[in-house]
């Protein structure tokens, strides 16, 4: 029993009152963990005291009670090794709080600002340059054509897409943020020709105005026969075209297959009701298909050849003449002979008025069996229809000329026409006006037209609005 009581735990005692109310000093982490291993309580052991007759559960707590008094002060030789690891303070020594370097940061946020706006400065003006560059064309040079299909329903990124890989354009996202922010919202589906000269605004005015069901033949030019032109002056026009063509498109080649007898032979065979009263060779006609080609715009494909070419503008002749066939039988003429009024109505008159009431005229200088009496026909016998005529010139020609075509001195109408007349010209001379008049003047320069019924007041419409305009003209000169 005694041993068991030499070996219980001694309390401490408790602090007095000076000890608590001394004066408090900083100290040290090591001096606070000495006080605190000092005043520490200590875990308190149940002790069992026993008699000698002791049982073995008894034993067994006393052996237990003093483990737990091992274990508490090995925890405690671990505090106090912690505490003296830490570096001494004075006591003396007051803590300084630290400053934060202000002016630093600042300074590092105005540069790393600046930075990002110069690299964002510099993506905007190269993004910029970028997107312009990527709305001109792939190849301004470029004369190839590229087929495109936009299929129905495409929105404008499947659109732009589909020229991007087609290489129509340069980029589908700079196309599509294009076409949005301009509002271009009408791009229609179909089959295309496309040209890799085409910027993205001449694309899509294209898409705008819709595509064709079926696949179609590029078109690689496009030929414009103005009204009135002769063979001549179309086979020149022809000789002008630029582009890989299937064969070359000279005047030359041109005028070569319009005398070709063979080809006119096959053209008269597929265009019966057009060619039927087409002129002989041996008629005094300078070419036998002057006149009877239509004036239009016509489409260069990749299969065209001169041949195609004549045969496409016959075509349209014909196309056009069709609804008049019946009307041009019932006035007893043939289409000779029609679309030999309406090429000098053509050159004689510039409105509709004046070409219906010349070719009135004309009607009643026929039926009268009086000479046409047209300069339009003059000028082309001597080969200067087509020029600038100026009224020096219209009033210079030669009306004794010797040719088949001086209706001056030949009554009737010249073997075929001098020009390909327009549309507005062979309907003039089909619904003429009827009216008394067999005489009229033309001023070749501001085109206006001057009308009589007898020689007299004739003559002095030429004298005041023809020869007394060109005696000023030679005075001035």
């Amino acid at each position: 029993m005694d041993q068991l009581i030499d070996n219980a735990p001694v309390v401490p005692p408790r602090p007095t009152v000076t000890e608590e109310t001394a004066e408090e000093v900083v100290e040290s982490p090591q001096t606070i963990s000495e006080k605190e291993e000092k005043y520490s309580i200590p875990t308190r052991v149940s002790v069992s005291y026993q008699t000698q007759d002791a049982s073995p559960d008894e034993d067994e707590a006393v052996s237990f009670a003093s483990r737990k008094e091992e274990f508490t002060n090995e925890n405690h030789a671990e505090d106090k090794t912690e505490a003296a690891e830490l570096p001494r303070r004075s006591r003396r020594e007051s803590v300084k709080p630290i400053k934060k370097k202000k002016k630093s940061r600042l300074k590092g946020c105005l540069v790393t600002t600046l930075v990002l706006l110069i690299l964002f400065g510099a993506g905007g003006f190269f993004g910029l340059s970028y997107a312009k560059s990527a709305l001109q064309p792939v190849d301004p040079s470029s004369k190839q054509y590229v087929r495109v299909q936009i299929p129905d329903g495409a929105n404008t990124q499947q659109i732009g897409s589909a020229l991007e890989k087609s290489g129509v354009i340069k980029n589908g996202l700079v196309f599509t943020v294009y076409a949005k922010y301009k509002n271009y919202t009408e791009l229609k589906s179909g089959y295309y020709n496309l040209q890799k000269s085409m910027s993205v605004e001449d694309v899509i005015k294209e898409l705008q105005k819709g595509g064709t069901p079926e696949p179609q033949e590029v078109t690689l030019a496009e030929l414009t026969i103005p009204e009135g032109y002769t063979l001549e002056q179309i086979a020149h026009t022809v000789g002008q075209l630029q582009g890989e063509f299937k064969e070359p498109m000279t005047a030359e080649a041109f005028m070569a297959k319009v005398q070709d007898e063979t080809f006119i032979a096959q053209e008269v065979a597929k265009y019966p009701n057009l060619l039927e009263s087409l002129p002989a060779k041996d008629s005094g006609v300078r070419y036998r298909l002057e006149g009877y080609l239509f004036p239009a715009t016509y489409a260069i494909k990749e299969s065209t050849t001169i041949e195609s070419l004549i045969d496409n503008m016959l075509a349209a002749m014909d196309k056009n003449l069709y609804p008049h066939y019946a009307a041009i039988k019932e006035k007893n003429l043939t289409v000779n002979e029609l679309l030999t009024i309406a090429s000098l109505v053509e050159k004689e008159g510039a409105k509709t008025e004046d070409r219906k009431l010349i070719a009135g005229i004309f009607y009643n200088r026929l039926n009268q069996n009086m000479p046409l009496q047209s300069n339009i026909a003059i000028l082309y016998a001597e080969g200067k229809l087509g020029q600038n005529i100026s009224l020096a010139d219209d009033a210079a020609i030669d009306t004794s000329i010797d040719s088949p075509y001086n209706v001056y001195t030949k009554v009737g109408l010249m073997p075929g026409p001098v020009d390909s007349p327009s549309l507005d010209a062979i309907e003039s001379s089909i619904n003429q006006t009827k009216s008394d008049y067999l005489y009229f003047v033309a001023n070749v320069q501001d085109g206006k037209v001057y009308y009589a019924t007898t020689r007299e007041e004739h003559d002095r419409n030429v004298q005041e609005h023809i020869n007394s305009k060109l005696h000023q003209s030679n005075s001035t000169n």
